[in-house]
C-alpha cells in the first residue's frame, strides 16, 4: 500500500506519537508504518513501548524506536528526544496522543438533582484530580509540542497533529475535567495553527467520537457484551449506530500528515459516525 502516490511525501519521514502504546496510538502508529513511515512510541509504560515498536518492524519492515517518557515532566520528555535524535536525524511529524480522564475527576451522578447528596455532584470532586486531569490532556499536549517541534521551525517544515475529542464540542456528563482538557487542545490547536503558520508548520487536529479504549470499555458494554445505559444512549446519538474501530482514524491522520492537505491548517476534523452532526431529533 505505501507504493500509493498519496504516500509519496510520507514514506521515509519521522512521526513520533505519545501515548503511541494505547489502543488508539497503536493503530495510528500502525497505520503510519504501513504508509513507510519511521514510528516513534512514546508511552509511560515502556514495555507496551517496546512490544508495539517490535511489531511494527517485524509486521511492517519500517524503522520504530520507543521511549520512555510521561508527557507532564518536561525533562523526561527532553531525556527522550535526545534518544530520538540518536536514532533519526529530525522530528518531521508529532501527533499528541496521550491523555485520558483520572480518577477522582467523575462525579457519581450525571446531574445534582435536590435529593442527591452534594458529595456525589461537581462539589465532591477531589481539585487535585481534576488538576490532574486537565494537566494531562493540555499540558501533555502543550509540552511535547514544545520540545519535540521546535527544530520544526529552524526546518520551516512539520506537521503538529492533536488528538481532540468529542467531549470538546459536546461535554458528557460527569466528566468535566477531561472535557475542559480537550476543548483547551481544540483552542491550543487553532493558535498555535496561526502563530506557525508563517514558518511553514501545520497544525490540525482530529475529534475522535466514541471508541472503545480500555479506559471506557467497562462504561459502554456490560460483561456480557451488551451496551450499559450510557453506551446506549452514545450509540443512539450516532447516526452510524457503532462505535468506532480503531483503524478508522488511520485515514484522516495520514491524510493530516501528508502534501495532500497542504494548504490545511488549524482544522479539527471529527472521526465520529456523525454524532457532531446529529442533534437527537
Amino acid at each position: 500500500m505505501n507504493d500509493n502516490p498519496f504516500f509519496q511525501s510520507l514514506k521515509g519521514k519521522t512521526c513520533l506519537i505519545t501515548g503511541g502504546g494505547g489502543v488508539l496510538g497503536t493503530a495510528i502508529a500502525k497505520g503510519c508504518a504501513m504508509a513507510g513511515i519511521n514510528t516513534v512510541i512514546l508511552d509511560r509504560n515502556s514495555c507496551v513501548a517496546d512490544t508495539l515498536s517490535e511489531e511494527i518492524r517485524k509486521e511492517f519492515g519500517t524503522n520504530s524506536l520507543s521511549v520512555c517518557a510521561d508527557v507532564c515532566d518536561r525533562t523526561s520528555l527532553e531525556k527522550a528526544y535526545e534518544s530520538v535524535l540518536r536514532h533519526f536525524p529530525a522530528v518531521d511529524f508529532l501527533i499528541n496522543g496521550a491523555g485520558g480522564n483520572v480518577p477522582g475527576a467523575t462525579t457519581g451522578r450525571e446531574k445534582a438533582e435536590p435529593d442527591i447528596s452534594p458529595e456525589e455532584t461537581f462539589f465532591g470532586l477531589d481539585v487535585n484530580a481534576f488538576r490532574g486531569a486537565l494537566d494531562l490532556n493540555f499540558l501533555g499536549t502543550v509540552l511535547p509540542t514544545h520540545v519535540f517541534s521546535r527544530e520544526m521551525l529552524t526546518r520551516r517544515q512539520g506537521v503538529i497533529l492533536n488528538i481532540a475529542s468529542m467531549n470538546a464540542y459536546r461535554p458528557l456528563t460527569r466528566i468535566p475535567a477531561y472535557s475542559a482538557g480537550k476543548a483547551a487542545v481544540v483552542n491550543f490547536t487553532q493558535w498555535l495553527a496561526v502563530h506557525l503558520a508563517p514558518s511553514g508548520i501545520r497544525v490540525n487536529a482530529i475529534a475522535p467520537g466514541f471508541f472503545l479504549t480500555h479506559q471506557n470499555r467497562s462504561l459502554l458494554l456490560k460483561e456480557d457484551g451488551s451496551l450499559t445505559e450510557r453506551g446506549s444512549k452514545i450509540l443512539s446519538h450516532t447516526p452510524m449506530n457503532r462505535f468506532g474501530n480503531p483503524e478508522d482514524l488511520v485515514g484522516t491522520v495520514l491524510y493530516l500528515l501528508s502534501d495532500m492537505s497542504a494548504f490545511v491548517t488549524g482544522a479539527i476534523i471529527p472521526v465520529d459516525g456523525g454524532f457532531n452532526a446529529y442533534s437527537g431529533v
